[in-house]
């Protein structure tokens, strides 16, 4: 296969790009520079974004490239949709025109947070803040653009590079002896390495359930992958810390003080509670999902290497 690898200096991107490898001749597109041959190109700019899939005729297009300051996109609203939303719909749209498939990610913030169980890809949306409404966004119009297509919805991602909580977290616990974590917000924590490995083996299921083209028209649609620990921002910190200490990343671990949602003032209102239920993955794909433990080291002992 001709595979396009959008947003391949990101998280996610890093971590597929070895992985796709063995699928055929993949080729990255970013704004800035990766570690590997990266054409770059702004990706807002969807007139000369078409033109480059005209000339590169992708078979499938796997679209990581996305807006996820949070905070950010409340202030930055044009800019959110357009690459959340806008950017999906071109895509999709060509991909419909030119009967290609895509392969695309979106959130566990297409969801409004109240609910008390795992969400499904069934339950009804409702975002509260301006990033997950461009998300939502681009997932009805790849879904109503009639594209081949898989959609899979993940939540709190980190790995080793980018901007993200584990990151954070390890900065910040270098330079402050004390800090403050919200402890009232409940998710998934999901190693990107993970979301890479679930998302090949997503592709080679639906590549081997009776030929590519047949796979993709019966298993188009939303699918729900996140590890499969369910914590608290303040308890996924508190593990943070451990092992690091552990892995000698750090010498001592800051005290760290649980704080409700309300007294950590942020632009953007997150969802209190956005576990993912999984198991749509797992019986249709086989995929299933490793726990925060052993993920965690793995990801941390990469770190310190």
């Amino acid at each position: 296969m001709n595979i396009l690898l959008t947003g391949s200096s990101g998280q996610l991107g890093t971590e597929l790009y070895s992985l796709l490898l063995p699928l055929g001749l993949v080729t990255l597109v970013d704004r800035s520079a990766g570690l590997h041959d990266t054409i770059q190109q702004d990706l807002t700019d969807l007139h000369q974004f078409e033109i480059l899939l005209n000339r590169l005729r992708p078979d499938l297009i796997v679209n990581t490239a996305a807006y996820t300051a949070v905070d950010q996109a409340e202030k930055d609203h044009e800019t959110a949709f357009r690459l959340n939303a806008e950017l999906p719909a071109c895509i999709a749209r060509w991909c419909k025109t030119n009967q290609r498939k895509l392969l695309h990610y979106s959130t566990d913030y297409v969801f409004d947070g109240v609910g008390q169980h795992a969400y499904r890809e069934t339950d009804p949306t409702g975002p509260i803040n301006v990033y997950g409404d461009s998300k939502l966004a681009g997932e009805l119009a790849i879904k109503t653009s009639g594209c081949k297509h898989i959609i899979l919805r993940t939540s709190w991602v980190y790995s080793t590079h980018g901007n993200n909580f584990l990151l954070t977290m390890l900065r910040l616990a270098k330079q402050r002896p004390e800090l403050g974590v919200v402890s009232d917000q409940t998710g998934c924590p999901t190693w990107a390495r993970n979301l890479a490995r679930a998302s090949l083996q997503v592709l080679q299921a639906v590549q081997n359930d009776n030929g590519l083209e047949d796979g993709w028209a019966t298993h188009s649609g939303t699918y729900h992958y996140c590890d499969a620990t369910i914590t608290t921002w303040y308890d996924f910190a508190r593990v943070i810390f451990a092992k690091a200490v552990e892995l000698s990343i750090l010498n001592s671990a800051p005290v760290l003080n649980a704080i409700a949602s309300k007294d950590f003032p942020q632009l953007a209102i997150r969802p209190m509670y956005s576990v993912l239920d999984t198991q749509t993955v797992q019986d249709r794909f086989g995929v299933f999902p490793p726990g925060l433990d052993q993920s965690l080291s793995a990801c941390l002992q990469d770190y310190h290497a």
